[in-house]
């Protein structure tokens, strides 16, 4: 197979919610806008946003996402922890901690309940470094 491209697509029910949520906080520009499908991208990366309802989706699969998690590896979790949470006034829905397994992370959700977690690597501990296969 040769991939050109790969990219989530979130069904929302929050369509402009979401396109602002992602616009303004996380850096992405719209790429294209329909009142049903909203393409963002920003340098190396695309995510796209689409009402469930619309007949392009199967029957039986149009519902709003559930149980998607979408990490977010950044230089300083820190910073962002202060500019999401202390100054934009996210919700943590799991406060900023280091982990055993090599991540310093926070965890905070769309306006359609889609977790984004932010992530600085950190050195992991001796019992979770040997589990690193690269």
């Amino acid at each position: 197979m040769n991939l050109s491209s790969f990219y989530p697509v979130i069904a929302t029910a929050r369509l402009r919610e979401s396109q602002d949520f992602y616009t303004r906080l996380f850096g992405f520009e719209t790429a294209f806008e329909a009142d049903w499908y909203v393409s963002l991208k920003r340098p190396g990366y695309e995510l796209a946003l689409l009402d469930p309802t619309h007949p392009t989706i199967p029957e039986g699969y149009r519902r709003p996402v559930q149980g998607l998690l979408l990490n977010f590896e950044v230089d300083d979790v820190d910073a962002e922890w202060q500019r999401l949470v202390i100054e934009q006034g996210l919700d943590p829905e799991l406060a900023i901690r280091s982990e055993d397994f090599g991540q310093r992370h926070f965890i905070v959700a769309d306006p359609s309940g889609v977790l984004i977690d932010v992530i600085t690597e950190i050195p992991p501990t001796e019992e979770f470094a040997q589990a690193f296969t690269q």
